[in-house]
Protein backbone atom coordinates (compact mmCIF):
# COMPACT_ATOMS: atom_id res chain seq x y z
CA UNK A 1 0.00 0.00 0.00
CA UNK A 2 3.10 1.82 0.40
CA UNK A 3 4.32 2.26 -2.87
CA UNK A 4 0.44 2.53 -4.30
CA UNK A 5 0.00 5.88 -2.21
CA UNK A 6 3.39 7.08 -4.05
CA UNK A 7 2.60 5.85 -7.17
CA UNK A 8 -0.90 6.83 -7.00
CA UNK A 9 -1.26 10.05 -4.62
CA UNK A 10 2.84 11.13 -4.89
CA UNK A 11 2.84 10.95 -0.92
CA UNK A 12 5.87 8.81 0.35
CA UNK A 13 4.39 6.91 3.51
CA UNK A 14 6.12 4.52 5.04
CA UNK A 15 4.78 0.72 5.80
CA UNK A 16 2.97 1.99 8.90
CA UNK A 17 1.38 4.44 7.09
CA UNK A 18 0.29 2.04 4.29
CA UNK A 19 -1.28 -0.01 6.56
CA UNK A 20 -3.46 2.34 8.36
CA UNK A 21 -4.47 3.57 5.31
CA UNK A 22 -5.54 0.13 3.71
CA UNK A 23 -7.42 -0.27 7.13
CA UNK A 24 -9.25 2.75 6.59
CA UNK A 25 -10.39 1.34 2.83
CA UNK A 26 -11.66 -1.67 4.48
CA UNK A 27 -13.58 0.18 7.05
CA UNK A 28 -14.70 2.18 5.36
CA UNK A 29 -16.07 -0.33 2.59
CA UNK A 30 -17.81 -2.40 5.28
CA UNK A 31 -19.44 0.79 6.39
CA UNK A 32 -20.87 1.64 2.59
CA UNK A 33 -21.54 4.88 0.75
CA UNK A 34 -21.66 8.08 3.12
CA UNK A 35 -19.28 7.03 5.35
CA UNK A 36 -15.91 9.30 6.11
CA UNK A 37 -13.29 7.75 7.34
CA UNK A 38 -10.06 9.59 8.61
CA UNK A 39 -6.39 8.10 9.22
CA UNK A 40 -3.28 9.76 9.71
CA UNK A 41 0.00 9.15 8.42
CA UNK A 42 3.15 9.74 10.36
CA UNK A 43 5.96 8.53 8.91
CA UNK A 44 7.25 8.91 5.93
CA UNK A 45 9.24 6.45 3.88
CA UNK A 46 12.70 7.87 4.03
CA UNK A 47 14.09 4.62 6.32
CA UNK A 48 12.76 2.36 3.36
CA UNK A 49 14.64 3.66 0.55
CA UNK A 50 17.65 0.80 1.12
CA UNK A 51 14.80 -1.78 1.13
CA UNK A 52 12.63 -3.49 -1.36
CA UNK A 53 9.66 -1.09 0.21
CA UNK A 54 10.47 1.01 -2.71
CA UNK A 55 12.78 -0.63 -5.24
CA UNK A 56 11.46 -0.92 -8.40
CA UNK A 57 10.29 -4.61 -9.94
Amino acid sequence: MARRIAREEALFAGTSSGANVLAAIQVAERLGPGAKVVTLMADSGLKYLSTDVYRST
